[in-house]
């Protein structure tokens, strides 16, 4: 079976290394990205399953991060992390295909069961 596939898209260094090395340890084929640029090339290249998206990141966006990924391909699920108090952006990223959100500071077994959940137990749709 194919390792399923998580691109963490966030600024700060130290929260991509604490996702990747869960998510590698989860068994999932990790990618990182510190902007949208990079984050968006990887998508095309690579197409990840699931992405974790900070919304706050310098330059793009989280919402017009998101907006870029479902135009690109709308299977990849997209879960948002956010700092507290970002309801309106909430909202918006819910609106625009977000499957759920964390507020940062997360608890990581939360954000593990939630990822496992979707890319796990998830039956395969055949088409």
């Amino acid at each position: 079976m194919d390792k399923k596939k998580v691109l963490i898209v966030d600024d700060q260094n130290g929260i991509r290394i604490l996702l990747m090395e869960v998510f590698s340890s989860e068994g999932y084929t990790t990618y990182q990205a510190a902007n949208g640029k990079i984050a968006l090339e990887i998508v095309e290249k690579d197409a990840p399953d699931l992405v974790l998206l900070d919304m706050k990141i310098p330059g793009m966006d989280g919402l017009e991060i998101l907006k870029h990924i479902k135009e690109m391909n709308p299977a990849i699920k997209v879960i948002m992390m956010t700092a507290y108090g970002e309801l309106d952006m909430i909202k918006e990223a819910t609106e625009l295909g977000a499957l759920m959100h964390f507020t940062k500071p997360f608890d990581i077994d939360e954000m593990r069961v939630a990822v496992n959940m979707q890319l796990k137990h998830n039956p395969v749709q055949s088409g």
